[in-house]
């Protein structure tokens, strides 16, 4: 645990939702038209990170302060930026930050129930965890999951704790832990860094179950390349953390790539 106690008294901050988007033009406008419903928010801001398709426009349109990178920098960076945003408007006592996935359209308003645990006190960061995501198709979306053992392994050897779902990007968190964890790590590593660090510097943490739904990620060539890129960048920091796990992180680079692309080169 903190030397500090950090923990508020129940209720008395509101808290900010920080919404890192890129490319979200359909999409961003009804998240942003649901979080405003969300009982305790009263600030949503949006961190367009280098978009090309209006998605600046569409969040303004929806009544969200917008912040915006000229070019693509990252979900951390975003993060940043938008927890940066927040402080430019808190009072003397700092809002508590939510921080959701730009695609969750009128979902959003069911990640509500991260907020309470850390508004009483219980809790220093919420982590959302989701039901089954299905695709399009009516398929179970989800890959092979070797990119969620990964980051689960290396946060238990970091922690001593394993967390159901430690890819989630639905999370809520008060300032003090936030700031604790700046600069973030960065590409898809930011979610398992975070849980880590926080965690080795005794912040509680809690998975809280929550009902939201975003865009699932395919099984074509484009989805494979998502995985091994977000298993990369996990590996990367638990290494930066000396949070491998004792067989070293899983698969091997090679096997994490579609053979169809293997076979072009």
């Amino acid at each position: 645990m903190p030397d500090e106690d950090h923990s508020p008294e129940p209720f008395e901050r509101a808290v900010a939702c920080v919404i890192p988007a890129k490319d979200e033009a359909d999409r961003i406008a009804a998240t942003v038209d649901a979080v405003h419903k969300m009982v305790g928010v009263d600030l949503v801001v949006v961190v367009d990170d280098g978009s090309t398709d209006g998605t600046t426009e569409a969040a303004e349109r929806a009544g969200a302060v917008v912040v915006r990178h000229e070019r693509n920098r990252g979900k951390a960076a975003a993060m940043e930026t938008g927890a940066a945003a927040v402080a430019e408007r808190d009072g003397a006592r700092p809002r508590h930050l939510l921080f959701l996935d730009a695609d969750l359209t009128d979902t959003a308003s069911g990640a509500g129930p991260l907020i309470e645990p850390v508004q009483t006190g219980r809790a220093d960061m919420t982590i959302g965890t989701l039901p089954a995501q299905i695709r399009a198709d009516g398929s179970k979306a989800g890959g092979h999951g070797f990119v969620v053992r990964l980051a689960r392994a290396g946060i238990q050897e970091a922690t001593g704790w394993a967390p159901e779902q430690p890819l989630s990007g639905q999370r809520c968190i008060t300032r003090a832990a936030f700031d604790s964890a700046v600069p973030l790590a960065a590409g898809f590593g930011v979610e398992t860094a975070l849980t880590i660090d926080l965690g080795r510097k005794g912040f509680r943490i809690l998975e809280v179950p929550i009902e939201v739904r975003h865009r699932a990620t395919g099984t074509d060539l484009r989805g494979q390349l998502h995985r091994a890129k977000q298993y990369l960048h996990v590996r990367r920091a638990l290494a930066a953390r000396s949070a491998l796990p004792a067989d070293g992180g899983g698969p091997s680079l090679r096997s994490l790539f579609p053979r169809r692309l293997r076979n072009e080169h």
